[in-house]
C-alpha cells in the first residue's frame, strides 16, 4: 500500500511544476552556474602551444588521457582553466574526514553542530588550496617536460599554478552555491556535467575506430554492457532492508492511543557513488602529474605507473580495497551513524521488537550494516572494475568507466528526488493555504448569534 506521500508524488505533472515558482528558480540558478562551468573548460591556461597538445591528447585519448579528460569535462585535453577539475577538493574532504575519525580535536569539532560543521568545511578549503598548488606545479612542470609550452620558465609555472588553483577554487565555490541555492548537490553536479559533455564526442570517436575494424560485434556488445551495468546500477541503488520500528501506546488526558509502527529504510548502498569518486581520485593523482611528462618520469614514478597503470593486477587490488574501505568508512562517519540513529529511536520512543532501546538498538544497527555493506561493497566493486577488465583485456577505444557509470546513475536518481521533494512541499502548502481558506470563509459565513 503507497503512503500519502508517494501516491502525491505520482500525481505530479507539469502543472504542478510550473507553479512551483521557487523550484523554477532553483533548476535556473544551477543551469546558468552549470553553464558558467561549461565554458570555463574552454578558457585555456596562457602559454600552452595548442597544436602540440591537440597531437598529445589525440594519441593518449584511447588510454589514460581520455579517463581524466572525462573526469575533467573535457577541460585537460584543452588545458583549460578547470584543468584540476574538483578532484583536489574531494581528495581534501578524504583527508579531513579520515582525520576527523582518528584525531580527538577534529573528532570534537564533529560534535559541535553547526559550528564544528563550519570549521571543518574551512579546513577542507584550505587543504584543497594546498593540494590544487601542488598538483598545479607538477603540471606546469610535466607540460615543460613535454614541450607543450610556447614559453617555459619560471614566468610560466607561476601563472600556470595562479590559473590552475585559480579554477579549481571557483569551482569549488560553484558547488557550493549549487547546493545553497540551486538543486541537488554541487560537486557531484559539476562531475556529472563534466562526464556527460564528454559522452558525445568519445561515443563518435568509438563508432569511428569500431567502423575502421569493421569489429561491429564488438560494439554491440560494448552497448549491451553498458545497458546492462546501467539497469543493474539503477536496481542496487534503489534496494533497501527495511527494519520494522514499533512505537508503543500513548495516554494523553484520559485517552489511550494505540502505538504505531514503521519501518527504518538502508540502502544497499548508503555512502553512494562517494567511495567510487574517492577511490578514483586516489589512483588518479600520480597518473594527474605524469600524464604530461611523456618517457621524462622519474624511475619511482614509473614503477608506480608500471605497477598501478589501468588493467594492471595492482591497480585492481588497490581499487576494490579502496572502494570496500571508503564505503564501510564514509556510511559509519557520515552517511548512517548507527549510535545517532539509535538516540533518535529512543528519544522518539520507538524500539525495534524484541530489541532493547538504546545500546542494543545500536549494536543491532551495526550487525545489521556491517553484513548488508558486504553485499553494497561488493556491488560497488563489481560495477567500478568489470570496464577497467574488459577494457584492458579487448583494447575498447571507449572509457565506458564503472564509476562514470555509477556518478550518471547516482546524481541523476538524487537530483530527481531533489525535485520530487520540492514538488511535494509546494503541493503542501498549497492545500494548507487552501485549508486556511476554507476556514476564513466558513467563518465568516457562521458568525455567532447573539443573544
Amino acid at each position: 500500500m503507497a503512503s500519502a506521500a508517494e501516491q502525491m508524488a505520482a500525481n505530479t505533472s507539469w502543472a504542478a511544476f510550473g507553479q512551483a515558482k521557487e523550484l523554477r528558480q532553483r533548476i535556473l540558478f544551477t543551469l546558468g552556474l552549470l553553464i558558467v562551468y561549461r565554458l570555463g573548460t574552454y578558457i585555456p591556461v596562457p602559454g600552452i602551444d595548442t597544436d602540440a597538445l591537440r597531437t598529445f591528447m589525440d594519441d593518449a585519448a584511447s588510454g589514460i588521457g581520455g579517463i581524466l579528460s572525462m573526469f575533467t569535462g573535457g577541460a585537460l585535453s584543452r588545458m583549460g582553466i578547470f584543468a584540476l577539475g574538483i578532484m583536489p577538493y574531494i581528495s581534501a574532504s578524504i583527508i579531513v574526514q579520515l582525520l576527523g575519525a582518528m584525531w580527538e580535536p577534529l573528532k570534537n569539532l564533529k560534535k559541535e553542530g553547526d559550528a564544528g560543521r563550519k570549521k571543518l568545511n574551512q579546513y577542507t578549503r584550505y587543504g584543497t588550496v594546498v593540494l590544487a598548488t601542488f598538483q598545479a606545479y607538477g603540471m606546469a612542470a610535466s607540460l615543460e617536460a613535454g614541450d607543450l609550452v610556447t614559453d617555459p620558465g619560471l614566468f610560466f609555472r607561476i601563472a600556470c599554478v595562479i590559473t590552475l588553483v585559480g579554477g579549481t577554487m571557483f569551482l569549488m565555490w560553484l558547488g557550493e552555491q549549487i547546493t545553497a541555492r540551486g538543486i541537488g548537490n554541487g560537486i557531484s553536479l559539476i562531475i556529472f556535467v563534466g562526464i556527460i559533455a564528454e559522452v558525445p564526442a568519445a561515443l563518435a570517436g568509438f563508432l569511428a575506430q569500431g567502423q575502421e575494424t569493421n569489429n561491429w560485434g564488438l560494439i554491440l556488445g560494448v552497448f549491451a554492457m553498458v545497458i546492462a551495468i546501467l539497469a543493474f546500477v539503477v536496481f542496487m541503488e534503489r534496494s533497501l532492508r527495511k527494519i520494522h520500528i514499533q512505537y508503543p501506546r500513548r495516554q494523553v488526558g484520559m485517552k489511550v492511543f494505540d502505538g504505531g509502527s514503521s519501518h527504518l529504510p538502508i540502502k544497499v548502498n548508503p555512502a553512494g557513488v562517494i567511495p567510487a569518486i574517492f577511490a578514483s581520485a586516489l589512483l588518479l593523482l600520480p597518473t594527474t602529474l605524469s600524464t604530461f611528462s611523456g618517457g621524462d618520469a622519474g624511475p619511482i614514478m614509473s614503477t608506480i605507473l608500471a605497477y598501478f597503470g589501468p588493467g594492471q593486477p595492482l591497480y585492481l587490488l588497490f581499487f576494490t580495497a579502496m572502494i570496500v574501505f571508503f564505503t564501510y568508512f564514509y556510511t559509519r562517519e557520515v552517511a548512517f551513524k548507527t549510535d545517532e540513529v539509535a538516540d533518535n529511536l529512543k528519544n522518539q520512543n520507538g524500539f525495534v521488537p524484541g530489541i532493547r532501546p538504546g545500546k542494543r538498538t545500536q549494536e543491532y544497527l551495526d550487525y545489521v550494516v556491517t553484513r548488508l555493506l558486504v553485499l553494497g561493497s561488493g556491488y560497488l566493486a563489481l560495477v567500478c572494475l568489470l570496464p577497467e577488465i574488459l577494457r584492458s583485456q579487448l583494447s575498447i577505444p571507449f572509457y565506458f568507466g564503472g564509476t562514470s557509470v555509477l556518478i550518471i546513475v547516482s546524481v541523476g536518481m538524487d537530483t530527481i528526488q531533489q525535485i520530487q521533494s520540492h514538488l511535494l512541499a509546494h503541493q503542501y502548502e498549497g492545500l494548507i493555504e487552501k485549508s486556511q481558506l476554507r476556514g476564513k470563509r466558513s467563518g465568516k459565513k457562521r458568525s455567532p448569534s447573539r443573544r
